[in-house]
This record gives structure tokens, C-alpha cells and sequence, in this order.
């Protein structure tokens, strides 16, 4: 028997234990793992080392020489190009030459299409010559060199939207969608957390209906009516063999607009455009809105357009393999050392800048700790474990990969809906491995480049305690909050699902949502040196500290998905085969 089975027989779930109150199960001495029993009340914290962490990390730093090589050097990183090969191969090197051990690539499995952009340009030619800004599309064809054609704008809500247009467009360079607003900028794009928005964080919202809160109903249905009508125009444009098309940057978070170029998951025409079977054979490219708009407003008024354009790509496979690049710090204590404690960020990127802030900050501060450590000549009791994952710009590929491998799998449950999108599918029965009785913490960064201001528990509350006596020589820092709540879209998650601690940070904004997030503006000159030297600090005390512990920190309580049911009604009809997951 297992030893998970074992405590969901015998244990005691008790509020210490895992925060739920129910009938309790009298368990046989010594049978509760530590990390689902009491823990102490006190940490024991070693200011001693937290003094050497920050005289190391800060006074010397390689963080921004890290940075340089990852952003400036090797640039835009899209799983499964040249350029992710390349990454991973260097950060395996530099953890080498750091000092850590195992330094190794693990691969999680086919990822699809590799590719990469050469160059694309556009301009118009009539009726007023003027260059326009544009980036190909991921996983976009390339022209036979520059083509000239009329543009056309198809303005489609609905697909009987589309009859207008047939026959019209062989040959045509084709505007697709409609016009952005581009409404005036009243706030700063730069922000940083005040104190009282940092205390409303360790607040738990418990109000359902809240203002402002999304409506799923709603957004799960705008999302498929707009893949339903992606997918119709897409094929009649196939079919007529239009020349191109172009489609206008989606919003920001700052309402659009600011000369911005946001190039990801939504510039694509349909999800999963890096598979072979579902691949754009139209050369596409996303174009700033100032200039988008301009030529669908020529064309609304009647005025001809004429562009010429170049979208120079290159296809390296069809059945390309995602890795990730790990390596590790052993541990020297005779009982804790089989015990594995995890720091990590991914690695890759979207295209149109060089992955500065999303995610290469994240996966240089997850260096700098390790290296800090070694520069150190810490020998942890348990093995610290650094992973910089591919494939989370397109769904956490690789660390659901590295959790399926590693931590346990999920069953298929005879019942689930395979229609619907991966998010919304039911999940069965989770069966664990080895590892993950000895997966102690994962933590991770993955907001971009601002300072750590706390970290969010996951709604791990026998977990804030500890974090709360970890944090408290760290105020002079800016290091303040614990919160309880969830925050999503990033690779902790993965390891929150099996039941695993996995972590994320709470850092500054700055500009990561308004002008930085999978846009041409990510680039090595939105890094903040100070604020990245001081996130390396505080994860080198997290990871410190927990390697030191006797105990393993708590978890919550053993996932059982299969006796769940997911609280939203599948609306009948919004799962075409083009709808995925959400955007992060």
C-alpha cells in the first residue's frame, strides 16, 4: 500500500493537518507524513546566513549578465525554435559552470511545428506611401518574397457576415477583424504596489458576483462564437486563395492602442496553430492598431488600398520535442537529502520582443539563487532543484510534462466530454509516484521584473505562518504579504494540481500588463536590475530555509478531482474544435 493510501485510510484530517474540519480518523503513531502534520510554531531563521545571502546578491550579482545573454544574446525564445534550443543549451551550460550538479535537458514530448521569423515588413504603396508595423503571426507561412495586392477589410460579427465577401478576395491582401479603440491613457502604465493595496491582498474575497468579477458563461461563449467565426472566414479565405491578412493587435490591458504590438496566443488564427494538422497555410501578421486602423477606415470610406508585404519564416520540423533544462545542488543530510526542494521560471517566450520580462526574468533570478547558494558553499540538507520550463506560453506544457513524469498522473474519467476544452474537462482519480512523497516546495516567478513584495499561499493556510517568520527580516526589503488567495496562469499551477506546495511570488506590476506581456516592448531595457537582485535574494532564503527544515512543509489536502464536479453548466454547442485554453 502506497503511502498516500495510507494517509487517506488512516489519518486524522484534522484542521492542523489540512485546514478541513470533518470526522476524524484515529491514525497510528508515526503513520502522518510531516507534511500533513502539526507543524512547529517556531522557524528556526538564521539571520547569520540571510546576512551572507544579501552581501552575495547584492554586491555581487549576476543577474543582468545573465539577463543580457538570455535576452540580448539569444533573444525571442518560441518553443520548439532554434532559439529555445539554443537557450536551453546555455542555461544547462552556465548551471554547469556555476557549480551544480546534473545539470541536464529532460524532454516532455512532441510540442509541434518548429519556427522561427526572418523578417516581415509592410507598407502601403496607395494612396499615400507609408511604411506600417507589423510582426508575423507565430507559426505563419511565408510569402514567395513581397507581394503587392489591393487590401479588403471584412468586418464580420456573424459568419452569415461573411456571404458579402465571397468571390472577392482571391489574391487580396484581407484586413481581418474589426476596428481597436485606442482610448486616452489617464493612468501611469507604470505601477507599483502601495501599501494599501499590499494589505488588501492578505484579505480573502469570499463575496460571490463581486463588481468586476468575469462572467465564465460569458466569456466561454464570446470565445467559441469568435473561434466558430475565425475558422469560417479562415477556410473561405483558403478556398479563394487570398494573397495574406492581417489582423490588429489585441489589447494590452491599457485599452489598446499606445504604438504596442501584442503578438501571442491571440494573434493566431486558430488554437494549437503549432500543430501540423492544424496549420495556417496563409502567410498572417499582426500589425500595431494606430496603423491597422488607419487602412480599415481608408477602406471603410471607399478609398482603394494598395500594400505590399514580405513575411520571411522558416519551418525547422513538424514534430518537434519541448525540453527543460534542469540541474541541482545536492542535498548532504542522511535523512533529508532524498527530499527535493524546487525553484524555477520558463524559459520560453513569445517573438515580437526578446522574452525580457516574460519570462526571462523569472528564469535569470532562478540562476541567480542557485548561484548564490553555491557562490556560498551552502550544503543543504536537502537537494535544491532548479527547472526552466518550455511550452508555458502555450498551455504549461512543460510542467505538466515534468509533474506527469516525475509526480503523478490524472485518470480519464469514462464520463468526460471530449469536446470540451482542456480547462473545463473533468479530471479522474490522481495516482502518485515515489517523487512526490518527496517533493518538499516549488517555488516560482513569473510576473515580471518588479521586486518581490510577498508570496501567495495557494490557500495553503498552515503554510502562512511559516512564510510570515521567513518574510519578517525581510520588511527593510519591501518584503511584506502573505495571501492566501490563488493567482493562475503560470507553472506553479501544475504542481498545485497533484496536490504538490508550488508557489508563485507576489512582485510589483510596473509595466508587465500595460506594456511589457507578449509584446515587441519586452526586451532587455524594461529590466530592473535592483528589483531583479533583490527577487534572487528572498528566493534564496525561501529555498535556503526549506532545505533546512526538519519537517517538510505542509500541503494541502490530497486532491480527489474524481469526487468533484466543475461548478459551471457546459454550454451546449461553444466547443469547436478551434477553442482552447484560456490566454494567460
Amino acid at each position: 500500500m502506497s503511502l498516500v493510501r495510507r494517509v487517506v485510510r488512516w489519518s486524522c484530517l484534522s484542521a492542523a493537518a489540512t485546514g478541513l474540519s470533518v470526522p476524524c480518523i484515529a491514525a497510528p503513531p508515526g503513520s502522518l507524513p510531516s507534511y500533513y502534520a502539526a507543524q512547529p510554531p517556531v522557524e528556526n531563521v538564521d539571520l547569520t546566513m540571510y546576512s551572507r545571502i544579501r552581501e552575495e546578491g547584492f554586491k555581487h550579482s549576476h543577474v543582468m549578465q545573465f539577463a543580457g545573454a538570455l535576452a540580448d544574446g539569444i533573444g525571442p525564445r518560441l518553443t520548439g525554435s532554434p532559439n529555445m534550443a539554443k537557450a536551453n543549451a546555455w542555461t544547462r551550460d552556465t548551471l554547469k559552470t556555476i557549480g551544480l550538479e546534473n545539470a541536464h535537458l529532460e524532454d516532455w514530448g512532441e510540442f509541434g511545428m518548429g519556427w522561427q521569423q526572418i523578417n516581415t515588413w509592410v507598407r502601403m504603396i496607395s494612396p499615400d506611401p507609408e511604411p506600417l508595423w507589423a510582426q508575423a503571426a507565430p507559426w505563419s507561412p511565408a510569402t514567395k518574397g513581397p507581394v503587392s495586392a489591393e487590401a479588403v477589410f471584412v468586418d464580420a460579427q456573424e459568419i452569415k457576415d461573411l456571404d458579402k465577401y465571397k468571390g472577392k478576395l482571391s489574391g487580396k491582401i484581407v484586413l481581418l477583424g474589426a476596428l481597436r479603440p485606442t482610448p486616452d491613457i489617464t493612468e501611469p502604465l507604470f505601477h507599483r504596489y502601495t501599501t494599501e493595496e499590499l494589505a488588501e491582498m492578505e484579505t480573502y474575497p469570499t463575496t460571490v458576483g463581486r463588481s468586476g468579477a468575469p462572467d465564465p458563461q460569458r466569456a466561454m461563449a464570446d470565445r467559441a462564437r469568435l473561434a466558430a467565426l475565425k475558422a469560417a472566414a479562415l477556410k473561405m479565405m483558403t478556398e479563394e486563395g487570398v494573397a495574406a491578412i492581417l489582423t490588429p493587435s489585441r489589447d494590452g490591458g491599457n485599452g489598446g492602442g499606445t504604438g504596442i504590438i501584442f503578438d501571442d496566443n491571440g494573434a493566431n488564427l486558430v488554437r494549437g496553430a503549432q500543430a501540423k494538422d492544424k496549420a495556417v497555410t496563409i502567410p498572417n501578421a499582426v500589425m500595431m492598431t494606430e496603423h491597422y486602423n488607419r487602412l480599415a477606415r481608408l477602406l471603410q470610406a471607399k478609398v482603394p488600398v494598395t500594400l505590399e508585404l514580405n513575411i520571411e519564416t522558416k519551418f525547422t520540423g513538424d514534430h518537434e520535442h519541448g525540453f527543460n533544462t534542469v540541474a541541482e545542488i545536492p542535498g548532504t543530510d542522511p535523512k533529508l537529502k532524498d527530499q527535493v526542494v524546487m525553484v524555477g521560471g520558463h524559459l520560453d517566450s513569445w517573438i515580437s520582443g526578446t522574452g525580457a520580462t516574460d519570462n526571462g526574468a523569472g528564469s535569470v533570478v532562478a540562476m541567480e539563487a542557485v548561484r548564490i547558494l553555491k557562490a556560498l558553499g551552502v550544503k543543504p540538507k536537502r537537494t535544491i532543484r532548479i527547472a526552466l520550463w518550455s511550452g508555458e506560453e502555450q498551455g504549461l506544457y512543460g510542467s505538466e510534462g515534468y509533474v506527469k513524469q516525475h509526480f503523478g498522473t490524472f485518470a480519464e474519467p469514462k464520463d468526460a466530454d471530449p469536446n470540451a476544452p482542456t480547462y473545463l474537462r473533468q479530471r479522474g482519480a490522481l495516482t502518485t509516484t515515489k517523487e512526490w512523497e518527496t517533493l518538499d516546495a516549488y517555488y516560482n516567478l513569473d510576473n515580471g521584473t518588479g521586486k518581490v513584495r510577498g508570496v501567495y499561499t495557494q490557500e495553503n493556510y498552515a503554510i502562512a505562518p511559516i512564510f510570515r517568520q521567513w518574510i519578517a527580516p525581510l520588511k527593510d526589503l519591501g518584503v511584506s504579504t502573505i495571501s492566501y488567495r490563488n493567482t493562475g496562469g503560470t507553472d506553479h499551477l501544475s504542481y498545485d494540481a497533484v496536490g504538490l506546495p508550488g508557489f508563485q511570488y507576489i512582485q510589483d506590476p510596473m509595466d508587465y500588463e500595460t506594456r511589457t506581456h507578449h509584446s515587441d516592448m519586452d526586451t532587455y531595457d524594461r529590466l530592473h536590475p535592483l528589483d531583479l537582485e533583490q527577487a534572487a535574494v528572498v528566493e534564496a532564503i525561501f529555498l535556503y530555509n526549506t532545505s533546512e527544515r526538519e519537517a517538510m512543509m505542509p500541503r494541502k489536502p490530497f486532491p480527489h478531482p474524481e469526487n468533484e464536479r466543475k461548478a459551471i453548466a457546459p454550454i451546449p454547442g461553444i466547443y469547436p474544435n478551434e477553442v482552447g485554453e484560456p490566454d494567460k
